[in-house]
């Protein structure tokens, strides 16, 4: 059904929200161009004479032109974009899960920066640095006031540079300099471990060119130690996406050979495709099947899939097609609802065009796109519920999204008024000590949706939420 795509996730952070999008790499140029409307192409032209004339000052002429792009392209949709040199390289970072730094994983808290957890091997491991450590000054810089991406920008660099971090550690009462040389780092995609007998957790964070690899190791690592798994959890929670041949693998892991995982449809014939749970649909290279070591048990192993309102695009695809399969329970929130794919075409060595260029489907022929998956059993963050989730960012709030294509969308006063008295909470919230505003870490026995997935294993009780409000292209309901 023409060339296959493969599809990659990219996130844009912000406090409560992202922004995410899934895109395919093409390399191949177009046959053809659509008549040009030469009118609007003389008045583009005209303004551009303008500007350089008029303007009261100089203006850069390729600036001038790369911001036209930029303007014509964001246009159209959230996930559309123009890359200059320098967003190029680093949605190549993103999509690779290499980069240059030094090697941690860092939330925020109370302003600062805090270490969630060193990457092993990395710069900053050899050098110390712990998780809840806090970093309070990057070089010269205090990092109150920055964000969370501003805080990024200064600790990568150029590989063999050298970065100072100043480091508060809370339980020492003592701060400390740091002083790490920046190199090129790979980024885990893939935790896990044995909970406790008979029950295993698998976190994919997103999906990298060396995620099923990885998820593979792991899978046996888990296996080798406890060979008798009741259950596993696929936690998919805050995964933005990532390559769609690796959705197409770890759904496979699962899935009896040759059943559909996900299909997309567009205007080009390249954009038509079906992918299964087979070798060809998810080799990244010639050769052996990347999935051969995985142990038989996995196709059968009682299986819940965790997702929340930040599982997107890739994520997606593997949710809806364990679920469309019934092959797994999927808990937790309703997801993102990315189910746009947008084509990356290189426009010169160092720049290029993303451009929606298609819609995907779950097996069961359902449009992701402004709606998302929702879960089998809905389950909130805490025993308390999810206070804070209608405050996040999904598909269907973001300006000029791409309708589902599946019936009209339909906008919620109930929703709304969520929203505000959530405001109201996080203002409360945020009036408390930081060490009661703690987030417990997945993984951990107070990670509430993880108690209950496994609970769902073990057939004890579930505690479902009551509160959630579901996202209907048209209506929004109560689920209890």
């Amino acid at each position: 059904m023409g060339q296959k795509l493969k599809i990659t996730g990219w996130v844009a952070a912000g406090a409560v929200a992202g922004v995410l999008t899934t895109v395919s790499l093409q390399t191949v140029a177009r046959g053809s161009l659509a008549p040009l409307p030469l009118e609007e192409l003389q008045q583009l032209a005209a303004v551009f004479g303008m500007v350089k004339t008029d303007y009261v000052e100089p203006v850069d002429e390729k600036k001038l032109i790369s911001d036209a792009i930029s303007g014509m392209v964001a246009g159209l949709d959230p996930h559309s974009q123009y890359f200059d040199k320098k967003s190029f390289k680093e949605f190549k970072e993103g999509t690779s899960g290499r980069f240059v730094g030094v090697g941690i994983e860092i939330s925020q808290e109370d302003g600062l920066i805090k270490v969630v957890s060193p990457i092993e091997g990395s710069p900053a491991f050899r050098a110390g640095l712990k998780p809840s450590d806090l970093i309070t000054k990057i070089d010269d810089t205090a990092v109150r006031g920055l964000s969370l991406n501003e805080a990024v920008k200064r600790m990568r660099g150029e590989a063999n540079t050298k970065v100072l971090l100043t480091i508060f550690r809370k339980d020492e009462n003592r701060t400390f300099p740091v002083t790490i040389t920046r190199e090129e780092i790979r980024t885990q995609s893939v935790r896990g471990k044995v909970i406790e007998p008979g029950y295993a957790w698998i976190r994919l964070s997103q999906f990298q060119e060396r995620t099923v690899d990885d998820f593979v190791k792991k899978v046996d690592e888990i296996y080798k130690q406890d060979p008798n798994i009741k259950g596993l959890v696929l936690d998919l929670r805050n995964d933005p996406g990532g390559l769609l041949d690796a959705a197409v693998a770890v759904s496979a892991a699962f899935l009896p050979e040759n059943v559909t995982v996900v299909t997309t449809d567009g205007q080009l014939s390249e954009s038509k495709s079906i992918y299964k749970a087979i070798p060809a649909d998810y080799q990244r290279r010639a050769g052996a099947d990347p999935l051969r070591s995985l142990p038989a048990a996995l196709k059968s192993v009682p299986l819940v899939v965790l997702v929340n309102e930040g599982s997107a695009s890739a994520s997606e695809i593997v949710a809806g097609a364990l679920q469309d399969h019934k092959r797994g329970i999927v808990m937790g929130s309703q997801t993102f609802g990315k189910g746009s794919v947008q084509t990356v075409r290189p426009l010169g060595p160092d720049t290029g065009l993303k451009i929606t260029t298609a819609r995907y489907y779950t097996p069961s022929g359902t449009s992701i796109q402004a709606k998302g998956i929702v879960p089998n059993v809905l389950i909130d963050e805490s025993a308390e519920g999810s206070p804070f989730a209608a405050l996040r960012m999904r598909e269907a709030d973001l300006e000029k999204h791409l309708a589902s294509g599946q019936g009209p969308e339909a906008k919620s006063p109930e929703r709304e008024k969520a929203r505000d008295e959530a405001r109201k909470r996080l203002e409360e919230e945020a009036k408390k000590p930081p060490q009661d505003r703690k987030i417990p870490e997945f993984g951990t026995d107070k990670d509430f949706p993880l108690v209950q997935a496994l609970n769902r294993l073990k057939g004890q009780p579930v505690l479902v939420s009551k509160t959630q409000v579901i996202v209907d292209n048209k209506e929004e309901k109560k689920e209890n």
